[in-house]
């Protein structure tokens, strides 16, 4: 675990000793890769005057999401960080909000690759709102979606259960890598 000034969770560097010839991976999923590492690298403002880039890499466990990501980060010359979004939402109101403000505004100042792990853990499939529980677990998926588009960066959300992600959330994705 990385130690960050205001970040009070933990956050990990990602790490890795691999090259991209031992990713085993398809031709599809190179190519797309391939279009992401061009984004990162070269910056290319997208449509809509869009500096961010928001993907959601899907597999099962030990498929290759983290290496990518650590890879991707190594090649552009970036820090990748994965965070676990279990440790950032809090039960206590407005912490979960604090505490993805402190991360996305110290990424930006550092320029990280922010790659959140388990996202099915806070994108699952939306019940209907019946307290005030679900209306602020709604209210804080709404503030990461807000951080998530205004970053000038690359947020990468992980999962082994793409299918347990709400629709409504899949649309706002820039891209979908299945691993």
């Amino acid at each position: 675990m990385d130690q960050h000034s205001n970040i009070s969770f933990p956050i990990d560097l990602i790490k890795t000793s691999i090259t991209w010839d031992e990713l085993a991976i398809g031709d599809k999923l190179k190519g797309q890769i391939n279009e992401l590492k061009s984004w990162l690298i070269n910056k290319e403002q997208r449509k809509g005057n869009k500096n961010s880039f928001c993907i959601l890499v899907s597999g099962t466990p030990e498929s290759g999401k983290t290496p990518t990501v650590g890879l991707l980060a190594k090649e552009a010359g970036k820090e990748a960080y994965k965070i676990d979004l279990r440790a950032v939402v809090s039960k206590y109101i407005g912490e979960t909000e604090k505490n993805l403000k402190t991360l996305f505004t110290q990424a930006q100042d550092k320029q990280w690759i922010l790659f959140f792990d388990e996202a099915d853990a806070l994108f699952g499939k939306r019940t209907e709102v019946k307290d005030g529980h679900d209306k602020y677990a709604n209210q804080e998926v709404s503030y990461l979606l807000q951080q998530i588009e205004s970053y000038d960066g690359l947020v990468v959300l992980a999962t082994n259960k793409k299918d347990c992600i709400d629709e409504v959330f899949l649309r706002r994705i820039d891209a979908s890598l299945e691993f």
